[in-house]
């Protein structure tokens, strides 16, 4: 069973900076994207990002966050980043990495697809 550990997270103002680290426990990144959803109170889960296996190296940006994170990875390492910038309060949520073998943007809106997760971590951004 694969494990994802995630690091990161915490409280920040808004227009700050925030980076996530979601390491996996055993080197998959040849058979899977990794990625991120969040979910904001009361909100459902949404796809944020990902990047594509080893083969492949593409990436996705959900709408609301183009221009403003970017995810990166360290395939040695086996961890994956998230780098967001220039943060708002709409981006106050829990984020969840995952893991499919495929990064789209048609599966990164389907959580349900997702192999794994990591158990989440809290991001708030206060005005």
């Amino acid at each position: 069973e694969v494990q994802l550990v995630q690091s990161g997270g915490g409280w920040v103002q808004t227009g700050g900076s925030l980076r996530l680290s979601c390491t996996a426990s055993a080197p998959i990144f040849d058979e899977y994207a990794i990625g991120w959803f969040r979910q904001a109170p009361g909100k459902e889960r949404e796809g944020v990002s990902c990047i594509a296996k080893n083969s492949d190296g593409s990436t996705y940006y959900g709408d609301s966050v183009k221009g403003r994170f970017t995810i990166s990875s360290d395939n040695a390492k086996n961890i994956v980043y998230l780098q967001m910038n220039n943060l708002s309060p709409e981006d106050t949520a829990v984020y969840y990495c995952a893991a499919d073998p495929i990064c789209t943007p048609v599966i990164w809106h389907d959580y349900h697809a997702m192999d794994y997760w990591g158990k989440g971590t809290l991001v708030t951004v206060s005005s």
